[in-house]
C-alpha cells in the first residue's frame, strides 16, 4: 500500500463532528459511492474512524450499513457488478488504488461475520489456519498463537482441554468467539464485525459485547448492529444510515441523547425503521 493521500479534501459535517476531537484516524472515507450493477447503494459517504474505538453503525434494513463496512476490506469485489467511487483511507493510504494486496489488507482489516463460519475442522486448527496461510511453521510459535488468541477472544478457559474437538460441536456463541480468535490470530490493526450478535442468545450476546470493550484498548472496531441498545452500551461514536445515506455521525451519547438531524431523532425513537 504506498499511494499516500497528501492532501486531504476540506472536511464535511459528519468528518468535522469526529476529527477535531484530537483523535488518530484509522479509517476513513471521501465522497464514497457504490453501485451494484446500476442501483446506487451508497451516496458521498464522508466518515472518519477513530483508534481504539467502537464506531456503531445504526439504520434500517438495506440502508447500506453492511456495504459500507465491506469496503473497508474490499469484500465486495467478491460481487460481480459492483463499482465504487471516491477514496476509501486506511491510515491516509488509499485502499483502492493500483497493485493492493488483498491477502495483506484482509489481514490487516480482520472481519467477523454476521453468523459463525467456523471451518469444519478442530478448534486449534481454525485458529491456526490464518497464521500457517501466512507461513507460520513453527509448532511452538502456532501453539502460543493460538492460545493467545483464545485467551484474548475469551474462550481458552472453555476450551483448552478439547482444542481437538471439532469447532461445529462448540455452542453458537461460543463459535462466534472462535471467529474472533480466528481474526485476532494474523494479528489485525481493526476488526470489522457485521450484526456479530444478531444470531445469539442474550448470555452469548453479553459476552461478546464485553469482549468487545477490552479489544478495543488495542484494536479499531467497526460494528453494525440493527440493536440500538447494544450501539449504545458498547460504542463509543455511532453513524446512522439512512437510504445508502450517512446522515449523521458523533459522539455516541450525542446521537442518542441530541442528534442534530430529526430523521435520526425519529428512527431512535422508534417511529419508523
Amino acid at each position: 500500500m504506498d499511494a499516500i493521500i497528501d492532501t486531504p479534501p476540506a472536511k464535511t459535517a459528519c468528518e468535522k463532528s469526529m476529527s477535531e476531537q484530537g483523535q488518530t484516524i484509522r479509517l476513513a472515507t471521501r465522497n464514497l459511492n457504490f453501485f451494484y450493477g446500476r442501483t446506487q447503494a451508497l451516496f458521498n459517504i464522508n466518515i472518519n474512524i477513530p483508534e481504539k474505538s467502537v464506531t456503531a453503525l445504526i439504520g434500517p434494513s438495506g440502508c447500506g450499513k453492511s456495504t459500507f463496512l465491506r469496503c473497508f476490506n474490499r469484500m465486495n469485489d467478491e460481487i460481480p457488478g459492483t463499482r465504487l467511487q471516491g477514496t476509501v483511507l486506511f491510515d491516509n493510504q488509499d485502499l483502492y488504488v493500483r497493485g493492493i494486496s488483498l491477502v495483506d489488507l484482509r489481514k490487516r482489516i480482520g472481519m467477523v461475520f454476521q453468523r459463525a463460519n467456523p471451518f469444519a475442522m478442530s478448534i486449534f486448527d481454525n485458529v491456526a489456519y490464518g497464521p500457517r496461510i501466512h507461513g507460520e511453521n513453527n509448532r511452538y510459535k502456532i501453539q502460543e498463537i493460538v492460545e493467545r488468541s483464545l485467551v484474548r477472544a475469551a474462550l481458552w478457559d472453555e476450551v483448552k482441554d478439547n482444542l481437538k474437538k471439532s469447532a461445529l460441536d462448540l455452542s453458537g456463541g461460543q463459535q462466534q468467539r472462535l471467529c474472533i480468535a480466528r481474526v485476532l490470530a494474523v494479528e489485525p490493526e481493526v476488526i470489522l464485525m457485521d450484526e456479530p450478535c444478531s444470531a445469539l442468545d442474550p448470555n452469548s450476546t453479553f459476552c461478546i459485547e464485553e469482549l468487545m470493550q477490552d479489544l478495543k484498548k488495542t484494536y479499531s472496531i467497526v460494528i453494525v448492529t440493527h440493536n440500538m441498545q447494544q450501539a449504545a452500551r458498547v460504542s463509543d461514536n455511532t453513524g446512522f444510515f439512512l437510504k445508502g445515506e450517512l446522515i449523521e455521525i458523533d459522539k455516541t451519547e450525542k446521537i442518542f441523547q441530541g442528534p442534530e438531524d430529526q430523521r435520526t431523532e425519529d428512527y431512535i425513537r422508534g417511529r419508523f425503521g
